[in-house]
């Protein structure tokens, strides 16, 4: 800041004293403008015909940056060649500053700056000049541009802009080894003197680090730094402008420098012996106890890997490595006893799981230690001689029977008695009993394998000075199977056989399941019943792997013939007592192409004409089915319409119709039909019965038949028709009543009952007497009632 100071001092007095005040400025600093050409008049007056040379004397100012002065400071000069020095010319500025920062003389030209100036602010400024007339305002020159640069002074100290730094290296490095690149800015004009050429230093952190001083590139001084010794470093670093020279501006940053680890160091046991006690009760895969290896090591370099070295005892244990402590953790991978041993001995060896190949020279990345273990006496729980139990009954076993035995003991000095009950869970474990003192096994319930093959418990041996102290052995139980059930035919099977078929053809495989579980296996054996072997249809044939084969004995079968056959097949079992079956195979008879392929095995198949497909057969059963429908609704029209024709209106009254369709029951069925339908037309008209009931037997005197001659058909319908018009006997509903009425002129006269008289008491059937022995019974039916006459009684 002094040197500063002075430097502004110096310069305010040259320019104050008029030492620096040049009319024009000095040939360095002139920059010359372009020629101009003004048209001024020959008489004195600017004309075209007259080319002038521009009068400007132009350059290109400079001003210093905190100026300090109590003056204005002046920058410099304009003038004209046309300004005589008589005051008709006037100076004007205007621009970046003009009025501001920048003021001129309208006079002389003078330019003076009247204030301090800072370059790293605004580096220079841009105004324009002007000379005009007095008189008449008018310009005298064209307006100018300049240039109003601000000259640096060395007023700002190099910045470091990134810093404070962290940075690292790896411990052990060589001398040289790259840390890292400081760089400081410096806001002077680095074109202008060395007010912005920074040159770096250390100020605090040497022997240890080193900087290169133009680049700023920090790197190791001293070699073999060791993290385990010094971690971290805190390096002053000076940035100078002027070169470094006397009088510069200087800035500081600070580089927090860390040694990264590397491994160099291998593990150490602190002590060579480690003594543990371990009880003999403790449990197979738990730890017993602690070692630990020192490696000042850090990070993955201190990992440590622990083994142990084979010898004494060491296969009874294992050691392991704690991710997070780094101990090794010794655990039991067999049971101790203390009875059995009561020390053991081994060696464990530590070693680094990473190593540095540039430090294997250091010595070997390893350690050894002694460990010995002491076992202390426990009050152990009973020993099963066994750790686990299987034994076999068969199934149907009588109760009470033993079926094995489990064996504990207690190993202890001062041996106990063992007692022994089973582990009750659930209601399986109530098929068996333990003796308490023996440890026999014994079936508490009859077994049937099918229901259950095995049981599975749990037997509790305790001490009897110590209930407390209990072992667990598991028992399996397996139930032999007694051959009990019959084999059979695995699955039913769907057995045909070709029309075509050739003798030894086989039509079917079959095989057979037992419910029965024999340990070796079931052995089953085909063969067909007696009865069956002197057919000469089908016979068996035992493959002798529990399977047979069902072939032919016939050459072609037929279906009209025969369709099914029930060939009865027997299997037999191998376990005792054998066992065996008789099942029924039932056999159909297909029909088959020639390759064996069966077309068809239905019953009605038999019947259609060969060569038909299935669709052709549907196809013509639709056909019959939609005639057999059409005749059935042409008969129901032809009934109804029959029908309409007879009942024309529900309000006539028609005669019953009485419709017979029995034969009757000979001649000596006398109920069969109304003979009342059958009259006489010429019957008396006081005598009206009804028709639809068998009328009353009435006797009148016996005459014979009036005959009219020449009577009409027509005349006599319409008589009948107004007879039951009038005939307050008439039932209230239409009848139709049937008169086999032949008319005048038979020889043989009429056989109709129309003629006949009104009563059957009229009739005289002694000529059914002359007619044969076939007309016995009815002769002698009517004379029983002619005899019985009670109107003949006199």
């Amino acid at each position: 800041m002094l040197t500063r100071n002075c430097l502004s001092l110096l310069l305010w007095v040259l320019f104050d004293g008029g030492l620096l005040t040049p009319l024009h400025p000095q040939p360095q600093q002139t920059l010359e403008a372009e020629p101009r050409e003004n048209v001024v008049p020959v008489s004195g007056r600017r004309s075209s015909a007259q080319r002038v040379k521009r009068g400007w004397v132009w350059n290109q100012f400079f001003v210093l940056e905190e100026y300090m002065g109590s003056e204005p400071q002046y920058v410099g000069k304009l003038h004209s060649d046309l300004d005589k020095g008589v005051g008709t010319v006037k100076y004007t500025l205007s621009g970046d500053g003009a009025g501001t920062v920048f003021t001129i003389d309208e006079t002389t030209g003078d330019i003076h700056a009247i204030r301090s100036l800072d370059r790293e602010e605004k580096p220079f400024y841009t105004l324009r000049a002007q000379a005009v007339d007095v008189d008449t305002k008018k310009p005298l020159e064209p307006e100018s541009e300049f240039i109003i640069k601000v000259q640096d002074i060395n007023d700002n100290e190099p910045k470091f802009l990134d810093g404070p730094y962290v940075a690292s290296v790896p411990e052990m490095s060589p001398v040289g080894a790259y840390v890292l690149q400081v760089k400081a800015t410096d806001a002077d004009d680095p074109t202008y003197g060395n007010s912005a050429r920074v040159v770096y230093s250390i100020l605090q952190g040497q022997p240890y680090f080193s900087i290169d001083p133009k680049t700023g590139v920090i790197r190791t001084a001293l070699p073999n730094m060791d993290r385990e010794v010094k971690e971290q470093y805190q390096v002053l670093i000076q940035a100078k402008d002027m070169g470094g020279q006397l009088g510069g501006l200087a800035g500081t940053t600070t580089v927090n420098i860390t040694l990264t680890d590397v491994n160099d160091n291998p593990p150490r046991f602190p002590k060579s012996i480690f003594h543990l006690k371990v009880p003999e009760s403790s449990h197979v895969g738990s730890a017993i106890g602690r070692i630990r290896a020192v490696d000042p090591d850090f990070g993955k370099n201190a990992e440590i890997e622990y083994s142990i070295v084979p010898g004494d005892g060491g296969n009874l244990f294992d050691i392991t490595t704690d991710e997070n402590t780094q101990e090794g953790v010794i655990k039991l991978k067999k049971p101790l006893d203390f009875e059995t041993k009561k020390a053991y001995t081994f060696k464990v060896e530590a070693s680094n799981l990473h190593l540095d190949h540039r430090f294997q020279s250091v010595g070997p990345f390893k350690d050894t230690a002694t460990v010995k273990i002491n076992v202390l006496d426990m009050d152990e729980p009973p020993v099963f001689s066994k750790p686990m139990y299987t034994m076999e009954v068969y199934e149907d076993t009588p109760v009470g029977t033993i079926i094995g035995a489990v064996t504990a003991q207690d190993l202890d000095a001062g041996s106990s008695s063992v007692r022994y009950f089973i582990d009750w869970k659930n209601d399986v474990d109530s098929y068996f009993t333990i003796d308490a003192t023996e440890g026999t096994i014994a079936t508490n319930e009859l077994l049937d394998r099918e229901s259950t093959a095995q049981y599975n418990f749990s037997i509790i041996a305790s001490k009897v000075s110590n209930p407390l102290l209990t072992s667990k052995v598991n028992v399996i139980i397996n139930v032999l199977d007694v051959n009990e059930f019959p084999p059979e035919i695995s699955v039913p099977y769907e057995t045909s056989v070709c029309e075509n078929a050739k003798p030894g053809q086989v039509i079917q495989i079959v095989t057979a399941a037992d419910k029965d579980l024999s340990p070796a296996g079931q052995r089953f054996s085909f063969r067909l019943s007696p009865e069956a072997s002197n057919k000469p249809n089908f016979t068996v044939h035992d493959y002798r792997n529990n399977s047979a084969g069902i072939e032919t004995r016939r050459n072609g079968y037929s279906r009209r013939q025969q369709e099914l056959y029930f060939l009865p097949v027997v299997i037999e079992d191998s376990s005792y007592p054998v066992q065996s079956s008789t099942n029924t195979m039932t056999i159909r008879v297909c029909r088959c192409d020639s390759d064996g392929t069966i077309l068809s095995c239905n019953v009605e198949a038999i019947f259609l004409p060969v060569g038909l497909s299935t669709g052709a057969l549907i196809a013509i059963l639709l056909c019959i089915v939609i005639l057999l429908v059409i005749v059935v609704l042409y008969v129901a029209l032809r009934r109804q319409k029959k029908k309409d024709t007879l009942m024309t209106s529900k309000e006539d009254i028609r005669d019953n119709v009485i419709h017979y369709d029995d034969e009757g029951g000979g001649e000596e069925d006398t109920q069969a039909f109304d003979i009342g339908a059958l009259r006489n037309p010429k019957v008396i008209e006081d005598n009206k019965i009804r028709r639809d009931i068998k009328p009353d037997t009435l006797r009148f005197p016996r005459q014979r038949p009036p005959v009219e001659d020449n009577t009409d058909i027509r005349d006599f319908i319409n008589q009948r028709l107004q007879e039951n018009d009038v005939d307050p006997a008439a039932p209230p509903y239409d009848s139709l009543a049937t008169y086999a009425y032949e008319g005048n002129g038979s020889v043989a006269e009429s056989l109709s009952s129309i003629d006949s008289l009104t009563t059957e008491a009229d009739q005289d059937y002694d000529y059914l007497s002359d007619w044969g022995p076939r007309f016995k019974i009815l002769a002698d039916m009517f004379g029983e009632e002619e005899s019985y006459n009670p109107d003949k009684v006199t």
